[in-house]
């Protein structure tokens, strides 16, 4: 017997007790899911602390910022700490959030100009996010406004994004939800990175080598 006609001989006897009367697959078995969504408890600045906490372990960093009138503090000082000369940005992110960007540095909009090789020379970007995830330290963007088309926070070596309060959530089932799985998502748990076989880690091979988060607390 080939391998072929075994593989087909182990369906056969698999599927035996499917009856062969219905061309419809049958009905599937229910999954029980009354397991528990979180681990961390219902406490928004315990989960705001430990999302904080987590990213760092991530090597992103993390800073905290009182309110959203702090944001363009924020970002326009971590862009010239950086020496970041050009900015991408994303549709629809928030003006406000730009407002102190330092003088001279060339904005970039999201456009069909703004191609992979042409980001590959861009300083930063900065974005917002879908959700943020406090368990697993993990941001998702999904390309809505402010967040950007993927290539847009994969190719700059530096990106800033900024979460606000109610887009954080304790864990991963809690998070799922919140997103719509027909559009492109990006989970991002700290700078990209790697390690080879000597755990010898490696920062920035398929994304931005610096992470920086501006969490807003209220």
């Amino acid at each position: 017997m080939s391998s072929r006609e075994q593989v087909l001989a182990r369906i056969r006897t698999a599927l035996a007790d499917v009856p062969r009367e219905s061309e419809a697959a049958p009905d599937p078995a229910a999954v029980p899911r009354g397991y528990r969504t979180t681990h961390t408890g219902e406490d928004p600045a315990a989960i705001r602390e430990l999302l904080a906490e987590n990213l760092a372990d991530y090597r992103a960093i993390v800073h905290r910022v009182g309110d959203e009138s702090e944001v363009a503090g924020a970002v326009g000082r971590l862009l010239a700490e950086r020496g970041s000369k050009t900015v991408a940005v994303p549709d629809g992110l928030p003006a406000d959030w730009l407002a102190e960007v330092a003088a001279g540095t060339e904005r970039l909009a999201e456009g069909p100009e703004l191609t992979a090789r042409r980001l590959d020379s861009v300083d930063s970007v900065v974005t917002g996010c879908a959700v943020a995830i406090a368990e697993t330290g993990t941001i998702v963007l999904d390309a809505a406004e402010g967040q950007g088309r993927r290539r847009l926070t994969l190719v700059p070596d530096h990106h800033i994004c900024v979460i606000r309060p109610g887009q954080i959530v304790a864990s991963v089932p809690q998070a799922l939800p919140r997103l719509d799985p027909r559009r492109p998502q990006t989970w991002i748990s700290g700078p990209s990175a790697t390690s080879d076989i000597e755990l010898d880690r490696v920062e920035g091979v398929h994304g931005p080598r610096t992470l920086e988060v501006v969490l807003i607390d209220d």
